[in-house]
């Protein structure tokens, strides 16, 4: 058994340094060479930072672990939001969360911590109609990101990107390198993939060994699969401390980030492993 906890150490690790060093990385450079604005940044950061849960979530509903599957979600939502408001913290961004549309997407993520609450209080987090509720409800969520986005911060977006195009002079090189970036974001998310799927193996025989309940392995999960994302939120805000006109961007980013996560783990992912649980199970 000590072998197993060595391992769950070893991948855990592995998960920070594929997220710090290859995902995170890889993030910024496809921004720079495409001239993308932060939200689309944060966006495609909480695409690529949900796949743990989606790996996690889908193996938990495949054995019956269905309990587990939706603490994994709801912790992992949980901890999202206390990384982000951490790393808003140590980056001294706290004035910035004034922004209506920032405010907003803070209201939209704490429903998607409300929502499993509820769930799991009148029991009914394995029924195939929250199927269509939950993709509903992404949708509805996303066009309110979206709208308040357009309307409280493209001016201030748009005049940050057109003042450093001015200063900076396109590389002809940029597409081949984008192309290559893009590359490496797939590996790492293949690499979180596969490391995840192990890591999930290690908490299994581990909660096997210890007779852990399914909340305590949702809730170890949650934790875990959460680490890129506070990696992410840290180092989007760092990126952009140098300028304090352009701090904005960092959190616009971070918010972006944690939003899709969370919208991605409780409506999209939720979903996959209700359908494979009903689907297998009843």
């Amino acid at each position: 058994m000590v072998i197993e906890i060595l391992k769950l150490i070893f991948y855990s690790t592995l998960i920070v340094l594929i997220a710090k060093y290859i995902l995170v990385n890889t993030l910024r450079k496809i921004a720079e060479n495409l001239k993308l604005k932060a939200n689309i940044i944060g966006n495609i950061a909480g695409y690529a930072t949900s796949i743990p849960e989606l790996l996690t979530v889908s193996i938990s509903s495949f054995s019956g672990l269905i309990n587990a599957s939706v603490f994994n979600i709801l912790s992992s939502n949980i901890i999202n939001f206390a990384q982000y408001i951490f790393s808003i913290g140590i980056n001294k961004n706290i004035k910035i969360l004034n922004n209506k549309a920032i405010k907003l997407d803070i209201v939209l993520v704490i429903f998607t911590i409300i929502i499993p609450i509820i769930l799991l209080r009148i029991e009914t987090y394995n029924n195939i109609i929250l199927v269509p509720i939950f993709i509903i409800l992404a949708i509805i969520f996303i066009k309110i990101n979206s709208k308040y986005h357009r309307k409280h911060l493209k001016n201030i977006e748009n005049k940050i990107l057109e003042r450093e195009e001015k200063q900076e002079k396109e590389e002809r090189k940029n597409n081949k390198r984008t192309y290559i970036y893009i590359l490496l974001l797939l590996i790492s998310g293949i690499l979180l993939y596969f490391v995840g799927n192990k890591l999930g193996e290690v908490l299994e025989n581990i909660s096997k060994y210890f007779n852990i309940s399914e909340t305590i392995i949702g809730i170890m999960l949650g934790f875990i699969t959460s680490i890129p994302e506070l990696i992410t939120f840290i180092e989007s805000q760092k990126h952009y401390k140098t300028n304090n006109e352009n701090q904005i961007l960092g959190v616009v980013e971070a918010t972006n980030n944690l939003f899709t996560s969370n919208i991605l783990n409780l409506f999209i992912i939720q979903t996959i492993g209700i359908i494979i649980y009903v689907y297998i199970h009843l």
